[in-house]
């Protein structure tokens, strides 16, 4: 069941936070339920079943049950009427609200046409950019994960791919409908550094949220033509080893601490397809990206916060331990899973924005 869970496309979330007050014109939102209802920063907030956007900021008032926060807008949707909603780290909707001009494109993948969103960047003397950024979201996310990163992006003279990947929701299912955790879903970051190349693209830099960043670390180590215009690694919160992840998600879920070990040989072995519904076992061993440090060439931007409570530390900090030359090693703290931007968004643009303008 934990193994079938692992590479299940995640359900439509439930809504698991209660709005108890909202006043439209102080500007505030009373909130109850789970704890991120007290995480520090930005966030979307969904309501009445995604019927509904609203938008809160900094936390104005903790009673230790609810929490008093600031509203600084609703999209769409009658918040003053929502009863339950549930909090996003996404924050932006799409594309027009980061940048003036944008394209929606189709990236050709193995499957079919992925959906994307292109925004053109300028170099120094204001002609279009052939330095490209490719945003590749986590798991149970969608695109508009990675829209926090065109900005800063823009602002260091290089132009952004937003993409999807298989089963996302977005983009084409594969056969079996399943998580690949990187196995599979490199091959569309492959299609998209194609795209881009084909699009005039000459220097390439790669960003992964989460099990985006597994996908990112496999198209680097699996494909030659990724590595031939590779200019650079963005990873934040990645998912560098999943035995580790599956340990660390086991005993949060309150089971032994060898079941994590034994999910992964499940999902390893040649029983995995009749237990799990994958078409085909994933090589876990294949994922570690640390065990193939050796074969990163490239600089590496690596963020991630100490109290992540879905993806350890601990893998991103053996990648930096191993690669000291090329790993440059942003701790966070109290951003829980990527959400460094919503925590800290001057630290963490900044860190983006200047980590590109040096390549």
């Amino acid at each position: 069941m934990f193994a079938r869970r692992v590479v299940t496309p995640e359900p439509p979330r439930e809504d698991d936070v209660r709005i108890e007050r909202v006043d439209l014109v102080a500007g505030e939102v009373v909130l109850s339920g789970t704890d991120e209802i007290r995480m520090p920063g930005r966030y979307g907030l969904w309501f009445e079943r995604d019927s509904g956007y609203a938008r809160i900021g900094d936390v104005l008032d903790d009673d230790g049950h609810r929490v008093r926060r600031v509203l600084e807008g609703v999209d769409f949707g009658r918040l003053e009427r929502a009863h339950r909603g549930r909090i996003s780290g996404w924050f932006h909707l799409g594309p027009w609200e980061v940048a003036g001009d944008y394209e929606n494109v189709a990236v050709p993948t193995p499957l079919g046409p992925a959906p994307a969103w292109f925004v053109p960047g300028a170099d120094a003397s204001g002609s279009p950019s052939a330095d490209w950024v490719i945003g590749v979201h986590g798991r149970g996310a969608r695109r508009a994960e990675a829209l926090r990163a065109v900005a800063p992006a823009r602002d260091a003279g290089w132009s952004s791919l937003v993409v999807s990947y298989r089963n996302d929701g977005d983009a084409p299912h594969s056969e079996d409908r399943r998580y690949g955790l990187g196995g599979t879903e490199w091959e569309d970051v492959v299609a998209a550094v194609r795209f881009a190349r084909e699009r005039g693209a000459r220097r390439i830099v790669l960003m992964g949220w989460s099990m985006g960043g597994a996908i990112v670390l496999q198209a680097v180590l699996r494909a030659a033509e990724v590595r031939e215009r590779l200019a650079g690694v963005i990873l934040e919160s990645p998912a560098v080893d999943w035995p580790d992840i599956l340990r660390f998600q086991g005993r949060a879920l309150g089971l032994p601490a060898e079941l994590g070990g034994a999910v992964a040989r499940v999902l390893s072995a040649p029983i995995a397809g009749s237990l799990t519904g994958l078409a085909a076992p994933i090589d876990l061993e294949s994922l570690d990206a640390v065990a193939r440090a050796d074969e990163l060439e490239v600089p590496i931007l690596l963020m991630h916060s100490e109290d992540d409570g879905f993806v350890p530390i601990d893998g991103s900090r053996r990648l930096a331990e191993v690669r000291p030359d090329l790993v440059r090693f942003e701790v966070f703290e109290r951003a829980s899973h990527t959400k460094q931007w919503n925590q800290d968004p001057e630290r963490w643009t900044r860190l983006i924005r200047d980590w590109l303008a040096e390549r």
